[in-house]
């Protein structure tokens, strides 16, 4: 990858994207488009199909054709693996002009979406295609005379949700297994990210994936979205983002078929440091990517540091210079190491709980306020908050932007409080070369995955997850194969 290469994709016309329906691109049954801002510059960078409820009805319906016929769940193991190994190498081969097309789309720095945009998702879908093969079914231990099995039968129709921060990557984390146990899948990407996932499935046809076996309809959330929840034929829902809208999802399966749902929602979570940590300038660079990356629209990002008060001033000194030492500019630059916002109304967002902490008594040390303005694009300066209470909104609220609230503690104890002192329990940190401290932190921080002495990292063989109110399920490792799977018992007189 060259700055060159990079530019000539940024220069290249992004056509209009329709719908993916059984194979073909579809218009929306109304014929209804949506705008495309680029957040690099404001300006508009196509259209997609606005989809309708009919739409989406037709995209589960071809779903359910799909699979009722078995063109794919019927398909021996090994063929399915083919498919998808065949599918990831595409990814791979067309990693560049995909990863530029999403930075257009949703603002992500280049740097970063090469790896955790194509690299990912090809990663993950091989990942799983390996997989479908060595999984087998169970005998229970019964009688002699009786014979006892578990069968693993595909679900049958998945919805999936998708959010704009990472759309390939959390994408690939549904579908990869989703698919290879054989079942049909439905995608509603983000209206304000599509691009580059609409595009991923277009190469899933190109392997060789049955018409019909994945779809994918763009459009409101509040439209086709909807129409996904309240539908009487979708088994298995998978959702990432707000936790409002989670909660509609499920109110939605509720009134139809009380179809199973899966929610990867928000997360307010701790980075802890404490006085012992076995290097705290690795520590404070470490804590300041892990919030501004990616102008903090990460779902585990470290957005409460906690850190010991007798190192607190210093620490936190170490934090603000290596933020300070960070580029913030347009993300199809290499040399840029935070992008823009995703939206106007989310750059908006974050401003306002910039000033909500402000009147609530905390302290902007650095950042703080909207950038570069003259591009017409959404940058926000990375910021960090000092003198955060445990109830202040920056502590209780999941900001999604490049906002880093600071709050100093005593004790373990203390620590280990404030850690659990909101509703969210996705991701944490604590920074310690104490072997003892360290597991105690990891048994008590509730909260679906743990670092020491790092902060993410964690690659597919692991499962994340949330507890309280950060969701349900997992995604990655073979655990998330759990979510798309029926268990059938055989019980068999001999």
């Amino acid at each position: 990858m060259d700055q060159t290469e990079i530019d000539a994709l940024r220069a290249r016309p992004v056509g209009p994207f329709d719908h993916l329906i059984d194979g073909r691109h579809v218009t929306a049954s109304d014929g209804g488009r949506m705008d495309i801002l680029s957040p690099i510059d404001g300006t508009v960078l196509t259209t997609t199909a606005a989809g309708t409820a009919a739409d989406m009805e037709a995209a589960i319906a071809s779903a359910r054709a799909a699979f009722e016929d078995g063109r794919w769940a019927g398909q021996p193991p090994a063929a399915r693996k083919k498919v998808l190994m065949k599918w990831a190498d595409l990814i791979d081969a067309n990693a560049l002009e995909l990863a530029v097309l999403g930075v257009r789309d949703n603002g992500t720095e280049i740097s970063m979406a090469l790896k955790a945009e194509p690299g990912s998702a090809a990663a993950t879908i091989r990942y799983y295609a390996e997989a479908l093969d060595k999984l087998y079914g169970e005998i229970a231990a019964t009688p002699r005379d009786v014979l006892g099995m578990i069968h693993k039968e595909p679900v049958g129709v998945v919805g999936a949700i998708i959010p704009w921060n990472f759309p390939m990557m959390i994408g690939a984390w549904k579908l990869g297994p989703a698919l290879a146990m054989g079942n049909s899948v439905v995608l509603k990407p983000s209206e304000t990210a599509s691009l580059s996932l609409m595009r991923m499935a277009e190469l899933a046809l190109e392997a060789g994936l049955p018409p019909g076996v994945l779809n994918a309809v763009t459009g409101a959330g509040a439209v086709v979205g909807e129409a996904m929840g309240l539908s009487m034929d979708v088994d298995v829902l998978v959702f990432t983002g707000s936790g409002a809208t989670g909660r509609r999802l499920m109110e939605y399966a509720a009134r139809s078929n009380m179809k199973r749902v899966y929610l990867e929602l928000g997360g307010k979570s701790p980075n802890i440091v404490f006085a012992d940590a076995p290097n705290l300038d690795e520590a404070a660079k470490v804590a300041a990517s892990g919030i501004f990356r990616n102008a903090g629209q990460v779902c585990v990002a470290g957005s409460r540091l906690l850190v010991e008060a007798s190192i607190h001033d210093e620490f936190v000194s170490a934090v603000a210079k290596a933020t300070e030492a960070m580029r913030v500019g347009d993300p199809l630059r290499m040399d840029t190491f935070i992008g823009a916002v995703n939206s106007e109304a989310q750059l908006n967002a974050n401003l306002g709980f910039v000033e909500t902490a402000a009147s609530e008594g905390g302290q902007v040390i650095t950042g703080g306020g909207r950038i570069l303005e003259d591009t017409g694009g959404y940058y926000m300066a990375p910021t960090i908050v000092t003198s955060v209470t445990r109830d202040a909104t920056l502590s209780q609220k999941e900001v999604f932007g490049p906002v880093l609230g600071v709050t100093p503690f005593d004790t373990e104890e203390e620590a280990i409080s404030l850690a659990n002192s909101t509703v969210y329990g996705l991701a944490g940190a604590a920074w310690t070369a104490n072997l003892g401290r360290a597991h105690r932190m990891v048994r008590a921080v509730r909260t679906g995955v743990m670092h020491i002495n790092t902060y993410g990292g964690a690659d597919g063989t692991v499962p994340l997850g949330g507890v309280g109110q950060s969701g349900n399920g997992s995604d990655k490792s073979l655990h998330a194969i759990e979510k798309y799977v029926n268990l059938k018992t055989a019980w068999i007189k001999l």
